[in-house]
């Protein structure tokens, strides 16, 4: 019995390969696929920087990561208990000004900047916050109206670090508080978290909580399911809050990239590391299960071959475990060009990571970590990028599972000559719900008696949040086909409408 129970896993699992290879075969550019990359704060790359300076800075970033294919930023916005945005909650970050509670001068707001820039160029936009993290030292200074001077009590010091009590109601309540502020006061696509939840242990040092598990910890036999319950409390209050809010707005966890160690459970993977579920207390297989989280971005950030988490190990694992939720593939820049295809060492793992997280279905694109490795062009990241990986743009996944209504199509679709040129115009369909509205086009072009495959993204000029496009008129001789789609909040395509053009 177990025999035929082993050889039906591999039939399937050479199945979904099989599947899979064929249609990387037959579409060797995907027309969706999540290109993310993280914008950290916390690492002080705008610390007291001008407000000319950081616009610079971001600008130049953004339009170095749209070149090179990108559809996706996470910013981090709450490095500790702050805001780099103008918080009714908190204080300015001190990774903003350098002064916490220092407002920027001249006065502007990183988020709403980050965001009107990243809706531009037909990017979406994530805000990421740490959510229990309130010191990354014990030597900052908190400013006298931070929540933590205002209530002490619900918060630990945990090493050389301060922390929400995740235990506490309270805390659970302040940091849902945040969340829908930021998603009722600005128009992101998502909230995102990384990896800290309970804190990474520190050898030998338990984390500070036993009056509070005595206070709460009623009907758990052990201190770990109860602090698991404590941060799958939070996931769930926050995935109500914004779905209550906004019910567009996607909610999206980066966990560290172990599950568990298949010496803690047998369906863990084949990994000697540290775990989410036992070490930080975070079930994110849980999480998307029960629909609390509507992607995952597991920080994948191995080589191939590492001894103690294999990278090609953990994406196999999480492919097969992605509890019916969007999974994408947290990279590591430079880990990946810093270590050597095993198989061909005159180059490094970058093809052979793409490859792997394309050969399976269930994996929907990546995210780079961090941003600025592949502005820099670090090891020529970006130029294979461009050349290869990311050649043709990409729309983000469809979340069929938030909503899977495409919006009308566009209306009055025609080209007209302007003081600024040959210009295509069209107008926006109308709609009667916000998650119906369109609010961005794609513009495809064909020759004129070629096939309408809108599947091939060769054929994407523009995706824009514009009623129009500017035609490149050379002399009216050549006739192409352009056609035009509308995108709604969360990527669902409508159907086309298309006009013979001579140009």
């Amino acid at each position: 019995m177990k025999i035929r129970i082993l050889l039906l896993h591999l039939l399937l699992c050479m199945s979904m390969l099989t599947v899979s290879a064929q249609n990387i075969a037959s579409g060797r550019y995907p027309k969706r696929e999540f290109r993310g990359a993280w914008i950290q704060a916390v690492n002080g790359q705008f610390k007291g920087m001008s407000t000319e300076k950081m616009k610079q800075t971001l600008i130049e970033q953004l339009n170095s990561l749209r070149g090179a294919g990108f559809n996706a930023i996470i910013f981090q916005v709450r490095p500790e208990a702050d805001a780099l945005y103008a918080s009714r909650l908190e204080p300015w970050s001190r990774y903003l000004t350098g002064v916490q509670g220092q407002a920027p001068e001249p006065y502007w707001d990183p988020m709403q900047f980050m965001i009107e820039e990243c809706h531009k160029r037909g990017m979406e936009f994530h805000a990421w916050i740490n959510p229990y993290r309130v010191k990354t030292s014990l030597r900052n200074e908190l400013v006298p109206n931070h929540v933590y001077n205002l209530h002490p009590e619900w918060f630990v010091t945990y090493g050389d670090q301060i922390y929400f009590d995740p235990a506490l109601p309270e805390s659970r309540r302040h940091i849902c508080l945040v969340v829908g502020d930021i998603v009722s006061r600005y128009d992101v696509d998502a909230i995102h978290m990384d990896d800290y939840f309970y804190p990474y242990p520190i050898k030998g040092v338990d984390f500070p909580d036993d009056a509070s598990f005595a206070r709460y910890g009623g009907g758990f036999e052990n201190k770990a399911d109860w602090r698991r319950n404590n941060v799958n409390t939070l996931i769930k209050q926050l995935h109500e809050t914004i779905r209550e809010v906004k019910p567009w707005v996607k909610f999206g966890i980066s966990p560290f990239g172990i599950y568990r160690n298949e010496s803690s459970d047998p369906l863990g993977s084949k990994t000697k590391g540290l775990q989410n579920y036992d070490d930080l207390y975070a079930d994110v297989l849980l999480w998307a299960r029960e629909g609390w989280i509507d992607y995952n971005i597991p920080q994948i950030y191995w080589h191939i071959g590492h001894p103690a988490a294999d990278y090609e190990t953990l994406v196999r694992w999480w492919a097969k475990h992605t509890e019916n939720r969007p999974l994408f593939i947290g990279q590591s820049v430079q880990n990946t060009i810093q270590n050597a295809d095993p198989q061909d060492p005159g180059i490094n793992q970058l093809p052979r990571k793409m490859a792997l997280q394309r050969a399976y279905q269930t994996i929907g694109g990546s995210c780079q970590w961090y941003a600025a490795a592949v502005v820099e062009n670090q090891g020529r990241y970006r130029d294979a990028l461009v050349a290869e990986y990311h050649k043709y743009p990409a729309l983000p996944p469809v979340f069929d599972f938030m909503d899977n209504q495409a919006p009308d199509k566009v209306r009055k679709l025609k080209p007209v000559w302007t003081e600024d040129g040959y210009i295509l115009f069209w107008t926006a369909p109308k709609y009667k719900d916000e998650m119906d509205r369109a609010v961005q086009f794609v513009v495809y072009r064909f020759d004129s008696k070629e096939d309408v495959d809108l599947d091939d993204p060769s054929h994407i000029v523009a995706i824009t949040r514009d009623c129009f496009y500017k035609l490149p008129y050379v002399d009216g001789k050549k006739k192409y086909r352009y056609v035009v789609t509308a995108l709604d909040r969360l990527q669902n395509e409508s159907k086309q409408v298309s006009k013979k053009i001579k140009l």
